[in-house]
């Protein structure tokens, strides 16, 4: 999510940038007891390789 995505925190208030938005997601998201995934967390459920691990062979 980001301000690509919507502009918007809420009714008649804009957001000013990404963080604002990432830290009302993050607290919806703890209200609902649901537990945030660390970056190597959502890299293994993504299916991502992740920093330093691009697998470039010389």
């Amino acid at each position: 999510m980001g301000l690509e995505d919507s502009l918007y925190l809420g009714k008649g208030q804009m957001a000013e940038n990404n963080a604002q938005q990432v830290a009302k997601i993050r607290h919806i998201v703890e209200q609902l007891s649901l537990e945030i995934a660390s970056p190597d967390e959502a890299r293994e459920m993504l299916a991502l390789k992740g920093a330093g691990k691009d697998n470039i062979v010389i």
